[in-house]
């Protein structure tokens, strides 16, 4: 080969590795998309779609201005067009424009419910993350906003999404191989909760680049502390439903997938702040939840303290067989068949090849990373064929109920039996007027249309 063909082929092969990693089925979606909230997994779901379709980002929005500006900044560099997309402070402009064909929601959770209802009214398919909202009524009334406008919503619960999980679902529980299943135990041991700050930090005047009050919504106007923005608000219940509403509903979620259950026809919950009393925290430091599906229960247990049962999975399922126990998290499996029998394990495959842009991207969880990709895929081809993909709204909506009757059973000290046809609590009036939370004036809360 002379240098001339050495050059060309060269070249040719650097073109070839710098195309993006389009699935043929996605190469002609060129959807112009919006993303109402920029902070941490506001961004990774975005560039995760980045990676897999040929979208136009055309608008985002934050009620913070420095992480507006910044994810202008990181999009223009990541999308093909190197076009900086337009910014908004309110998402209700952004959506005006109604010049967008899907809209992800990467907001607090008090905030998903609101700006989820909005996009489906103006057209829009839509990404929501999980837990669909903070109160039941609200998590109803997204539901039916998405039946009512014919809207495609995948909830962000990618555990339905990861591949060796798929892969240990098909081989392990749909195949048989664990044989009757009656118990699981799901679990987070992770400290996400205890931090000096909480016990610290003095209440002060918000930073000049945020619209505290905007970012407050319709929650309690609480007085501004540097805690809980960004990424701390989790340790409040005025924002979000605890840990439980946090992590529970991601193996609750997984739990129902992989063995194809749904709504529980119990709730029952116990648990408290009983070691972290000096926090500013009020989200508990201590739960367990028994979600009873009849021939199945379902049990949780968090603890942000001491140290977890089993170091290798802290956050995780354990399936309990008559033949065989499976171990499953968002790192891997294992498989343990009872007696004689070949163990099989599984560890995530982080893809890092295939997009070395996730080996430097700031913050990102590279073993999440395939799963959003693979929940992009799946949500996409749902738009193109108008299904329901894999995490569908009424999936979602399911596992965060479920796990805000965790926290109503708590709460009033009772185990609650849950009525979806209705959409109540059965015959427990108490429990009833819980199901909607206050909103802050002139925040309307939404109904089930």
């Amino acid at each position: 080969m002379n240098r001339r063909r050495f050059l060309q082929a060269s070249a040719a092969t650097v073109a070839l590795t710098a195309l993006p990693h389009y699935a043929a089925e996605f190469a002609d979606q060129k959807k112009r998309v919006g993303l109402i909230g920029t902070g941490w997994y506001g961004k990774c779901d975005l560039l995760r779609l980045i990676q897999v379709a040929p979208v136009e980002v055309v608008s985002l929005c934050d009620v913070d201005k420095k992480m507006l500006a910044d994810a202008a900044e990181l999009v223009a560099s990541r999308q093909a067009s190197k076009k900086k997309p337009r910014v908004f402070g309110d998402f209700r402009e952004m959506l005006k424009e109604k010049d967008l064909d899907l809209v992800l929601i990467g907001t607090l959770d008090h905030w998903h419910a609101l700006a989820m209802i909005g996009a489906v009214r103006t057209g829009c398919d839509v990404w929501v993350q999980k837990p669909t909202s903070v109160d039941v009524v609200e998590s109803l009334a997204m539901l039916a906003a998405a039946r009512k406008h014919k809207r495609v919503v995948q909830v962000g619960t990618q555990r339905r999404s990861t591949p060796h999980l798929i892969e240990a679902r098909h081989d392990f529980i749909q195949s048989g191989k664990l044989g009757n299943i009656a118990y699981v135990e799901i679990c987070c041991y992770w400290h996400m909760r205890n931090r000096d700050t909480l016990a610290t930090a003095p209440d002060t005047t918000p930073p000049e680049q945020l619209d505290y009050d905007m970012w407050t919504g319709p929650a309690p106007l609480r007085p501004y502390n540097k805690i809980v923005h960004p990424r701390g608000w989790r340790a409040f219940m005025e924002y979000g439903n605890g840990i439980i509403g946090d992590m529970c509903i991601h193996m609750l979620d997984m739990v129902r997938w992989m063995m194809d259950l749904g709504w529980p026809k119990t709730v029952s919950s116990t648990g408290g702040i009983l070691v972290d009393k000096a926090a500013r925290a009020n989200i508990p430091d201590t739960q367990s939840a028994t979600f009873d599906f009849s021939e199945v229960k379902v049990v949780w247990t968090h603890r942000t303290w001491g140290e977890a049962p089993d170091p290798k999975y802290p956050w995780s399922a354990t399936f309990y067989g008559d033949k065989g126990t499976l171990k499953a998290s968002v790192f891997g499996f294992d498989f343990i068949p009872h007696g004689k029998g070949e163990k099989v394990a599984r560890e995530v495959g982080l893809e890092l090849e295939q997009f070395p842009e996730d080996k430097t991207e700031k913050d990102l969880e590279k073993h999440c990373a395939p799963a959003i990709r693979g929940h992009m895929k799946d949500f996409l081809h749902c738009i193109a064929t108008r299904g329901k993909p894999v995490a569908d709204i009424e999936q979602g909506v399911t596992s965060t109920i479920s796990c805000i009757l965790a926290n109503l059973s708590m709460k009033l000290g009772r185990s609650l039996q849950w009525d979806p046809v209705q959409g109540k609590v059965v015959s427990d009036d108490e429990a009833n007027r819980l199901l909607r939370r206050p909103y802050r004036a002139p925040w309307v809360h939404p109904e089930v249309a």
